[in-house]
């Protein structure tokens, strides 16, 4: 088979919205709601870009399992009530959580080197 390429590939976003879902290790992240251990097995942080601004974190979604084992959610919303910048009260962690959803979308941190022909 024969093939030839040329141009110069451009991505655009159309999508305003992106989700990214990590799969945490077990144990490694615990939420505590009303005295009650939560431990975390999947984070999905919601990422957006309204009027093609920066993207900025939403929220995160943890699924865990509570201390019956019995699977729960809960939602941390991460804008301020303007939903102009960060929310106050959230934790270091959480904002690690988002950080990794935001290397692993290829916002910061990730470098690809392409296979030697």
């Amino acid at each position: 088979m024969e093939l030839s390429a040329t141009g110069e590939p451009v991505v655009t976003h159309e999508d305003s919205q992106v989700e990214v879902g990590l799969d945490l290790q077990m144990g490694t992240l615990v939420l505590t709601q009303d005295g009650a251990d939560l431990v975390v097995y999947h984070a999905l942080v919601e990422f957006a870009s309204p009027g093609e601004q920066p993207w900025t974190a939403q929220h995160v979604k943890f699924s865990a399992k509570g201390p019956d084992g019995a699977s729960v959610s809960l939602v941390v919303d991460l804008l301020n009530d303007a939903c102009d910048g960060p929310g106050g009260g959230i934790s270091e962690v959480i904002w690690r959580v988002v950080a990794l959803a935001a290397t692993s979308a290829g916002d910061v941190g990730i470098t690809y080197a392409p296979p030697v022909p």
